[in-house]
């Protein structure tokens, strides 16, 4: 190789390195992460489509959806922080490569369709607060590794097909507050361990196959606020009666456990606003101590309870539902509970005593109009006591667990064309101004364990305590509809209509869109006890708010910023090469006429026997009539598609556009020169075709990545090159003795440049002003430039010997060595590195 061109080769290699340097302190995504997102995207099918972004540059910068990240400035790159894929249609396998993401707190992939097991490394996500599985078809067990979650806040793994024991390691999850665990095959015994988690809230593991006995260890929980653990088989277990000790409970459910024994005194326990032990096989009379005032629901049915109904349900102003039939009680049933009672607005009371030996009623019977009683199967609907028994003991109307409501968003005063339906705009109905039509946003949330059986008494509570969390005004919120569902959960569609102001706006900027969805994604909502812990179900996002994208707005640079950075560093690079190709000019041009006279002159046709001329149709079959399916790069020259041969063989084919024709001649003389340049890391020219105004180019196919990804990899391995070579003292061991000599003065300034080009720091690094300098200080110490060589001087010459680096840079010339994927970031004219082997 030509002594001149090995050295430009040389100094391109530091601008790149000092180049790529520069873009590493830039914000871009750890290459560990990048690595990590795209082993979780092979392990999914997206039959939605919604990850069609997750084929651009950079996770973070260029927003692939779902991927919220933040910057550490301790490394200076954007680090996944939360993967928020919930209800988009996946299905596939979580991938083990979860475990790789060091800063992630959320991890969210409700409401899909994943099957599979969890993988065991997740457990290395030590900063994880999230934990968010529910709605897919999980299998197998919990990994022990879970236990190493320290910092979860929140396991949601509810509607799954998890299987086998609870993990004993789960005690180690000491910020733990929500086990979601209900819906599922869970066995075995409930590890009395758990009973060490220091902040757990919420304990749901209700729908699964426990067994064994209820850990009176509970009671030991300082902050344990819902028990509920409906529907196992606890055969033969009696309800510890040390619940009753337990200060901050407020909801006890252990309906259809199969539990014997007695029911304990719960009188003790001040917050109890939900009490269900239903469908069990309990004994004995029913405890006669006064439960909390504030109680709202007291279901014990279906069990064998003897002896009357006690005194003490009465005066109960939250009380909604008091359920006791299917026993064996007796006696009178006292009027006292209905009578004399300030029923809050709005509240109705059940009172459901059918199918036990009840004989008569202390008092009259005389409830107001928001009570219902109900009799049916009682001794006292066949005596002869007068009162109204068509009222009290007519057919049981049922059971209203699963029921639904809606709410009418018409207002009679409105014109209903008034509110365009093709933008799906709506009235907001309590609007200040009247007849408002604006752009709602749709939530769908349930509460998993509400503690109420009637929810219209609580509604308007529960609109100010999101609104308030949410940051809005009240009549912004409107609760579209409810829906009891089994297990007795309550599914709310809501819509959240934006702020009038002056009759000036009618729908969210997409920043609000966002935030809005951020505050409930993440479960910063504050809502009180009675209504427990919620889910995120869906959003519903119409017209403008469809497209709203989760942009990074915790990285502390903004994507423009990232850009302008990347943008302006190529600017700076090209500048500066252009300069030192200046430097280089006069000791080439003396060289030029002796090596146009050595230079042989295209004729036509072309005489080449490594190449071939394709005709147009060949090549128009191969890439199915240039289809974009066939696309796979484009650049200043035009596009690249691969195809495939009558041979089978596959091939790029550049094909030029419209302006980037040359003349016939030069073009024709371009092959013959590219048909002649072979290196092991350049890609091979097939053959061309210039039939019906067309100029296209066939090379080898390699189907290997991007120069940029080529580039960047190549100048890190530059970097621990140089720097191993230069500490050990055997920098001359991987010179190229064809490039001429050096003087060791030379060669030791060369590379103390290259070095600095590689600080980790910015402030260490030289100014391109500096390099240049220096580089033109290094060019001055050179002895005069040998002859240069053609290659039919080397040919002539006889020589065998194969250079390291090759480089064709006629105008618009194509360069390809191991490329991952060929054409994804296509630039004619580019220097490229060698990869070594």
């Amino acid at each position: 190789m030509p002594r001149w061109r090995s050295y430009l080769i040389g100094i391109i290699l530091v601008l790149l390195s000092c180049h790529f340097q520069q873009l590493a302190s830039a914000q871009i995504t750890h290459p560990l992460e990048v690595d990590a997102l795209q082993a979780v995207r092979r392990a999914l099918k997206d039959t939605g489509k919604n990850l069609n972004s997750w084929k651009k540059t950079d996770p973070c910068v260029s927003n692939w959806t779902g991927v919220i990240c933040l910057m550490d400035p301790n490394d200076g790159y954007l680090h996944v922080q939360e993967l928020r894929l919930l209800n988009m249609k996946l299905s596939g396998k979580l991938a083990p490569s979860l475990g790789l993401f060091s800063h992630m707190t959320i991890l969210n992939f409700m409401w899909n369709n994943l099957t599979g097991s969890i993988p065991k490394e997740i457990g290395n996500l030590i900063t994880l607060k999230l934990l968010l599985l529910s709605g897919n078809q999980i299998s197998g067990p919990i990994p022990d590794e879970l236990g190493s979650l320290s910092n979860v806040i929140i396991l949601n793994l509810d509607s799954n097909n998890i299987s086998g024991p609870l993990p004993k390691t789960l005690a180690n999850m000491t910020s733990a507050g929500h086990f979601h665990l209900n819906n599922n095959s869970i066995s075995g015994q409930i590890p009395p361990e758990l009973s060490a988690l220091p902040q757990l809230l919420h304990f749901l593991l209700d729908n699964n196959n426990l067994s064994g006995y209820l850990p009176q260890e509970f009671s030991r929980m300082p902050n344990l606020m819902i028990l509920q653990l409906d529907n196992n088989n606890f055969e033969g277990t009696e309800i510890p009666n040390s619940y009753k000790n337990m200060p901050k409970l407020v909801k006890l459910s252990l309906r259809n456990c199969r539990l014997q024994g007695t029911i304990p005194d719960l009188s003790s326990v001040p917050n109890l606003l939900y009490l269900d032990l239903s469908s069990n096989q309990l004994t004995g009379s029913i405890p006669t101590n006064k439960l909390a005032k504030n109680i709202t629901t007291i279901d014990l049915s279906n069990n064998m309870l003897s002896g009357p109904i006690p005194s003490n349900f009465s005066g109960f102003t939250h009380l909604q539902r008091l359920s006791l039939e299917n026993n064996n009680l007796s006696g009178s049933v006292p009027s006292n509970i209905w009578q004399n009672v300030n029923f809050r607005a709005n509240v109705t009371l059940t009172l459901d005593f059918q199918n036990n030996s009840l004989t008569n009623v202390s008092g009259t019977i005389d409830p107001p109009s928001n009570v219902t009683i109900r009799l049916q199967g009682n001794p006292i609907c066949t005596s002869t006591n007068e009162f109204n028994k068509v009222q009290f003991c007519g057919p049981n109307i049922g059971d209203d667990e699963v029921s639904g409501t809606s709410n009418n968003t018409s207002n009679p005063t409105c014109l209903p064309q008034s509110c365009p339906a093709s933008l799906y705009m709506e009235y907001v109905p309590e609007s200040p101004a009247s007849c408002f039509c604006a752009l709602p946003l749709g939530v769908d949330v349930r509460l998993k364990s509400p503690c109420i059986s009637d929810f219209p008494p609580y509604m308007n509570a529960f609109v100010l305590e999101v609104t308030s969390s949410l940051g809005l005004n009240r009549y912004q919120l409107l609760i579209n509809s409810l829906l009891w569902q089994n297990g007795r959960r309550l599914l709310i569609t809501l819509k959240v209509f934006p702020q009038y102001i002056n009759n000036t706006t009618n729908e969210f900027n997409k920043s609000e869109v966002y935030r809005i969805m951020d505050r409930i994604a993440t479960f910063t909502l504050s809502l009180s006890d009675v209504f427990g812990p919620y889910e995120l179900i869906n959003f519903t996002r119409h017209g403008p708010y469809a497209d709203v994208i989760l942009e990074d707005q915790k990285s502390g640079m903004s994507k423009g910023a990232v850009i302008g950075i990347v943008l302006g560093s190529i600017a700076g690079l090209i500048a500066i090469s252009l300069l030192i190709l200046f430097i280089f000019y006069k000791r080439k041009s003396k060289h030029k006429q002796e090596v146009s006279k050595k230079q042989s002159t295209a004729k036509i046709p072309i005489k080449a026997a490594s190449v071939k001329g394709f005709s147009f149709t060949e090549l128009q079959k191969a890439t199915s009539g240039f289809s974009e399916s066939s696309l796979v790069g484009q650049g200043g020259y035009g596009k690249v598609y691969k195809g495939i041969l009558d041979n089978s063989t596959a091939v790029a084919i550049k094909r030029a556009q419209q302006g980037s024709f040359q003349g016939e001649r030069e073009f024709l003389t371009e092959i013959e020169i590219l048909s002649r340049v072979h290196h092991r890391n350049l890609v091979s020219l097939v053959g061309y075709c210039d039939e019906e105004g067309e100029q296209m180019l066939v090379y080898e196919f390699m189907p290997n990545g991007s120069v940029h990804d080529l580039l960047y990899d190549a100048m890190i391995l530059m970097q621990q090159q140089v720097n191993s070579t230069c500490q050990s003292g055997m920098i001359y061991s991987v010179i190229d003795n064809g490039m001429g000599p050096y003087s060791s003065e030379c060669l030791t300034r060369f590379m103390a440049l290259a070095l600095k080009c590689c600080e980790n720091e910015t402030e260490h690094r030289p100014s391109m002003l500096e390099v240049v300098r220096e580089l033109e200080n290094l060019s001055s110490m050179l002895p005069e430039s040998e002859t240069i060589q053609t290659d039919s001087d080397i040919s002539a010459s006889g020589s065998s010997g194969i250079p390291t680096s090759s480089v064709y840079s006629g105008r618009n010339s194509y360069v390809s060595g191991d490329f991952p994927e060929v054409g994804s970031d296509l630039v004619s004219g580019v220097v490229p590195t060698i990869r070594p082997r």
